[in-house]
């Protein structure tokens, strides 16, 4: 059985990418190909393949579709879809990172395990921004100012995180989806190091 080079494979996937990209913005072929000063015919032979693109035709396609060069040749592989998560733990809470890049695009998604604790023991946070969680599993008691609510499973909450803020575990082990934006990743997804910051 012939297998195709990663090079022959990456081709067919910037073709794609390019029909792709004009269909999902709903242009003709006669659209995209005035935007980027190329013939329609030469845009249909380069989408089917009939042409071999040059880094002349790239350049001006890339532009006209709103893109880049490095988007539109950038390799698939499993790594760029799979995220294996490694947990992180401190003291009553495990954390797992579920975004790739922490606060890319300026927020940082994580899944949290959380043990109970007293309510005393709950450290109140302050920080510019919002911050969003839904409970997967447990009950978790969130602190927010002077009030006290219980967050069940399946619920989620939003809150600006300028009010001094706790999240807890309320009696059992919870788990939380939760997306935190650049000052909430600083604020909560910090190393033990950084607890006297």
């Amino acid at each position: 059985m012939k297998q195709e080079s990663p090079l022959v494979d990456l081709d067919v996937v910037v073709r794609q990418r390019i029909r792709s990209l004009r269909l999902a913005r709903g242009w003709s072929l006669d659209t995209l190909a005035a935007r980027c000063f190329l013939s329609p015919s030469t845009l249909s032979r380069l989408e089917t393949g009939h042409r071999r693109m040059a880094l002349d035709q790239l350049v001006p396609i890339a532009r006209a579709l709103g893109t880049s060069i490095d988007q539109l040749v950038e390799p698939i592989d499993d790594t760029d879809v799979v995220i294996r998560p490694e947990p992180q733990q401190w003291p009553g809470r495990t954390t797992w990172i579920l975004s790739r890049d922490r606060a890319v695009n300026g927020v940082t998604v994580a899944k949290m395990r959380i043990e109970p604790t007293l309510p005393d023991s709950d450290r109140m946070r302050v920080h510019p921004g919002h911050d969003w969680f839904t409970v997967l599993s447990g009950t978790l008691r969130l602190r927010l100012g002077d009030r006290t609510i219980f967050v069940e499973s399946g619920d989620a909450a939003e809150f600006s995180t300028m009010i001094p803020h706790c999240l807890a575990a309320n009696d059992v082990t919870t788990e939380v989806l939760t997306i935190f934006d650049r000052e909430g990743e600083r604020a909560h997804l910090h190393t033990p190091a950084d607890e006297n910051d």
